[in-house]
């Protein structure tokens, strides 16, 4: 039985007892003071709703109200996706246009020249980039000592890839002693430049006996061709040399020397019978005392 129902049962039980010892053996309840029993019972029930009421109260649960927060929701921040970028392959365009250099055809380094002396340098360079020289390529000044050269100067006929080619430049020996250089480079139809070359030569002063030049040239034709070579020498001394064809065969021939008593040139030829078609040419190579390939003579067959 619960707490309660205990109180209950034992205040009705008080009421009643109450009751009972005011009870008249007879009479009305006015006569027989019944106006004392009801007061009796009406506090009793009075007493019971109290104490009903104190114990609801004490068993009403006790709800604390939380105060209302004065703290703020957190900011979330969402990071904005990162674009997609479509980024196109490069082009190889540096391949495009490329040279090698192969040799000095005229005028090695160093060569002696007298001051205010006029000479043409010839390079031979390979084209061995992937788009062919035209005419619209050009030879141009590039830095250092210009040698009164052209500033500058488009090519003749087109080298495809693979090819070789002798660019030669007319210049002139500045009149003052000295070492000199002038660096040149090949310029393509859009204007960039590309290649490096260059020209270096002692100006008076003497130095070691050396061929400074040689100019090629042909005559004939298809199946009987002359080729001569000019050599050119900075002064007194001996040359021997020998020629190298296009087709790879080994000159075995036994050449006279060329003795020079002063700087000066002297000229040699020799010929090729052939009837095969298609492009060719003659080199000289100066065994002694440059140990240079000179050259070159061009021409073909039909």
């Amino acid at each position: 039985m619960s707490k309660l129902s205990r109180l209950v049962s034992t205040v009705l039980f008080l009421a009643l007892v109450l009751s009972a010892c005011n009870l008249p053996a007879s009479g009305t309840q006015e006569e027989n003071g019944g106006g004392n029993a009801s007061a009796i019972l009406t506090a009793a029930a009075q007493t019971v709703e109290a104490s009903l009421t104190q114990t609801a109260a004490q068993n009403t649960p006790t709800v604390a109200v939380l105060p209302t927060s004065t703290i703020a929701p957190p900011t979330v921040t969402l990071a904005a996706a990162s674009p997609t970028l479509n980024v196109p392959a490069a082009t190889a365009t540096q391949d495009c246009d490329n040279a090698d250099f192969v040799t000095d055809v005229t005028i090695p380094d160093g060569t002696v020249v007298d001051p205010s002396e006029s000479f043409t340098k010839t390079w031979r360079l390979k084209n061995s980039g992937t788009c062919s020289w035209t005419s619209s390529y050009a030879v141009v000044f590039s830095s250092g000592d210009s040698m009164s050269g052209p500033a500058t100067q488009a090519l003749t006929g087109n080298v495809n890839p693979g090819q070789t080619m002798d660019i030669s430049v007319d210049l002139k020996a500045p009149a003052t002693s000295g070492d000199y250089t002038g660096y040149w480079k090949l310029r393509n139809a859009a204007g960039t430049t590309f290649a490096t070359f260059y020209v270096t030569i002692k100006v008076g002063g003497g130095g070691p006996f050396a061929v400074t030049s040689v100019d090629m040239s042909v005559s004939g034709g298809c199946g009987n061709f002359q080729i001569q070579a000019d050599i050119k020498t900075n002064g007194a001394g001996t040359v021997t040399y020998k020629w190298i064809r296009s087709d790879g065969a080994t000159d075995t021939a036994t050449h006279p020397d060329l003795v020079f008593d002063s700087a000066g040139t002297k000229s040699v030829t020799t010929s090729w019978s052939t009837t095969a078609s298609g492009d060719k040419w003659m080199d000289i190579y100066i065994d002694k005392p440059n140990h240079q390939q000179f050259g070159r003579a061009n021409f073909s067959c039909p």
